[in-house]
């Protein structure tokens, strides 16, 4: 019995049919491959999509341009181009048989032979394609695995790691997206056997994936099977000694409490925080400024006790950053969520987090009432002595509990800098 994708919405786009309809005509073909299929095949989101054809990309580039699209050569030595059709881009690759694999890179020969490009692929799920109508070729028992949600490489494992390292990760995040139940036996094997090729990836490539796999609705399972194979601590060694547990804890809280999806918070949950390790990892992997400002303040802000007082709070979250309390507070209200199934105890402890964490998402930075202006018109001078006031008199503004109000700031100040009244 056939399978038919024929009723995805996405299918039906004549731009999609348009494009599938040049590259198979006059003896050519072109079937929509990977993803999109797969995705449809579940009920789920297809938002990129890929086309396969025995066009060599020469001729993929004029039957565009004919049909009025715009063709660009983002990878035309490996058979890509992507077409852009009315503001869409659609990634159409030659079909392809690697000659030579490097690890990271292969060296391909283009073909015409549909069961040897799928043979070249990652996983069996990614190896399906669908034609025009609708009608889902399988050529690696996709499906099936599909089906049952089982993630296997398509052939040997080793292998197809061997052409790229990447795949081992790739084979945790997909499981993470796709999976269930335990992970391909001989899939964790060839990770675990050769983990030690993802010291050669550049650490883009690597946060990449790692981010995506975060990024997973779930991705405890997957973190469990990537430290028992030690491709976890292979890619994120400051976790080895820190451990997962907190994982499931925080992903029970992001569902039960509406919190959205957040990789940066999963890595917080699974390494510790001490700011020269965070630098290593920020370093290593090559984050973002954005992203490492925020681990680096999240790991300098310190522990949040559950009985802290709202005023106690607000002078953290003034010192210390308004997003690094909130991601403190997050990940042990989630800790404490997780202990009180059998705590009172904890419960209690998670109810006054739960009130500290309303506080801090709702905190406003108050702001200070006076500036070095104010003093520079009552005649003092701009030096390092009156910053050394302003200093003293905002630290004295906090330590009121921010109840100061500008005229005793003013008269403080003038004290401070003996300036007569």
């Amino acid at each position: 019995m056939s399978i038919s994708i024929a009723d995805a919405p996405w299918l039906k786009d004549k731009t999609l049919q348009t494009l599938l309809k040049v590259l198979s005509a006059d003896g050519e073909e072109a079937r929509v491959a990977g993803g999109a299929v797969r995705n449809a095949l579940l009920g789920e989101a297809v938002t990129d999509i890929d086309i396969a054809t025995t066009c060599l990309p020469d001729e993929t580039e004029r039957r565009a341009a004919d049909a009025g699209f715009k063709p660009v050569p983002t990878g035309k030595a490996h058979g890509t181009i992507t077409v852009v059709a009315k503001g869409r881009p659609f990634e159409v690759t030659t079909l392809r048989a690697d000659v030579e694999t490097h690890g990271r890179h292969a060296t391909v020969a283009f073909g015409r032979d549909w069961q040897v490009d799928a043979e070249r692929r990652d996983f069996t799920i990614n190896g399906l394609y669908a034609d025009a109508d609708g009608t889902v070729i399988d050529l690696v028992g996709g499906v099936s695995d599909l089906e049952r949600r089982n993630l296997r490489f398509i052939g040997d494992a080793g292998q197809r790691i061997g052409e790229d390292y990447l795949r081992i990760l790739r084979f945790y995040r997909f499981f993470a997206w796709y999976g269930a139940g335990r992970p391909d036996a001989e899939g964790i094997k060839a990770t675990a056997r050769l983990k030690g090729g993802l010291a050669g990836l550049s650490a883009e490539r690597v946060w990449a994936e790692l981010k995506k796999l975060l990024s997973a609705p779930d991705p405890s399972r997957a973190l469990l099977w990537m430290r028992q194979s030690g491709v976890l601590t292979a890619v994120l060694p400051e976790s080895e000694k820190w451990g997962i547990d907190a994982v499931p804890g925080l992903i029970a809280a992001e569902r039960d409490l509406g919190w959205p999806v957040d990789p940066l918070a999963r890595l917080q949950a699974i390494v510790p925080p001490m700011p020269e390790r965070i630098e290593s990892l920020a370093t290593r992997l090559k984050l973002s400024k954005a992203e490492t400002r925020r681990l680096d303040d999240w790991s300098r802000f310190g522990v949040i006790d559950a009985d802290s007082s709202e005023l106690a709070l607000s002078k953290r979250l003034l010192s210390g950053g308004q997003e690094a309390g909130q991601d403190r507070l997050r990940l042990a209200l989630a800790s404490a969520r997780a202990k009180a199934a059998s705590s009172d105890v904890d419960l209690t402890e998670a109810g006054r987090f739960s009130s500290l964490l309303k506080f801090a998402n709702e905190w406003k930075t108050p702001e200070f009432p006076v500036k070095g202006r104010d003093f520079v018109a009552l005649g003092a001078a701009k030096n390092a002595e009156l910053g050394q006031a302003l200093a003293k008199l905002e630290d004295e503004w906090v330590q009121s509990g921010f109840r100061l109000e500008r005229p005793a700031l003013i008269e403080r100040g003038r004290e401070l800098l003996g300036l007569n009244a």
